[in-house]
């Protein structure tokens, strides 16, 4: 039966559309984490450094914070007993593996490395959830997950 996962239940993998809108909540959700902690270092951290010594390290450590959030945004929550971002959740869509179980950590880490290979070459990655038999992206086949429906 295509489109069917046999797991713990019966459940239909999660379509391309409904998959993105729910990265464009979790966008927005770490957006705004992003702004909070980024308020919260210029408050703490720009006085004690300085300005001058902020200037010359302040785009580093930008990007270093917004990494680390998204990182830890992504694989925490992907492999924890919600199995889905706040996105996915909002939407009704869980990542599990190929027995419909929870991911492991490490298995949220491989998604979210393979993410950025999703994102090379305008997005062929990611397009590919529209095109195959089960929805998966080019981050979920490499590490053997699937996105479906609760």
């Amino acid at each position: 039966m295509s489109g069917m996962i046999y797991g713990l239940g019966l459940r239909t993998f999660a379509g391309f559309w409904k998959r993105a809108l729910a990265s464009i909540i979790d966008s927005f959700i770490i957006i705004f984490i992003c702004f909070m902690v980024g308020f919260f270092v210029g408050v703490w951290i720009i006085p004690w450094l300085g300005e001058d010594a902020w200037a010359a390290v302040s785009t580093l450590v930008s990007w270093f914070i917004s990494f680390i959030i998204n990182w830890l945004y992504f694989t925490l929550q992907e492999s924890s007993e919600f199995k889905a971002t706040f996105g996915k959740r909002a939407l009704g869509i869980v990542v599990t593996n190929y027995t419909g179980e929870r991911i492991t950590f490490g298995q949220a880490n491989a998604r979210y490395w393979g993410k950025i290979l999703s994102g090379f070459i305008f997005c062929v990655g990611y397009l590919m959830a529209a095109f195959t038999e089960k929805k998966q992206a080019l981050h979920d086949i490499l590490a053997k997950t699937y996105v479906v429906n609760k």
